[in-house]
C-alpha cells in the first residue's frame, strides 16, 4: 500500500512548457576560436550593463561559455571592453504618499534669488569702476 507522501513525489511526465533549445552564435557563424580582441563578437555575449550573459540565454555549450567568459575577462583587462557601462535612470520619481510632503520649493526660492541679486549687484559695481 502506497502512502500519501509517495503519491506526492510521483514523477510528472507531462511537461506543459516545451521549448526549443537556442543555437549558439558561435555555431551559426562557424567560429572555432574565440579571440579576446574580437570586440564585436564578445559584445554579443554581454548585457547592456556589461554582465556576461548566461548559457541559457546565449545557447552556448559549457566549453563555449567558458571560452567566452575567459575572452571577455581578458579583453576587460586589456581595456577593450568596459567593466561596467553607465545606464541613465529615466524613471520618474514616485509620487508622494498620503501624509508625505514633497520637497519644499518655497523655502529654497528666496535664497536663490538673494544670491543672484548679490552677484548682479557685484557685476554692476565692477562695471562702474571700469568705466
Amino acid at each position: 500500500m502506497t502512502s500519501k507522501k509517495n503519491k506526492a513525489r510521483a514523477p510528472k511526465d507531462t511537461n506543459p512548457k516545451k521549448f526549443k533549445k537556442k543555437t549558439s552564435v558561435l555555431v551559426t557563424d562557424k567560429i572555432e576560436y574565440v579571440d579576446y580582441k574580437d570586440v564585436n563578437l564578445l559584445s554579443r555575449f554581454v548585457s547592456d550593463r556589461s554582465k556576461i550573459r548566461n548559457r541559457r540565454v546565449t545557447g552556448n555549450s559549457v566549453q563555449q561559455q567558458r571560452d567566452i567568459a575567459n575572452a571577455i575577462k581578458n579583453s576587460r583587462e586589456m581595456a577593450l571592453i568596459p567593466y561596467t557601462k553607465r545606464v541613465s535612470n529615466t524613471r520618474p520619481g514616485r509620487p508622494p504618499r498620503d501624509g508625505e510632503r514633497g520637497p519644499r520649493r518655497d523655502a529654497a526660492a528666496p535664497a536663490e534669488e538673494a544670491t543672484t541679486d548679490a552677484v548682479e549687484g557685484a557685476d554692476t559695481d565692477t562695471e562702474t569702476v571700469e568705466a
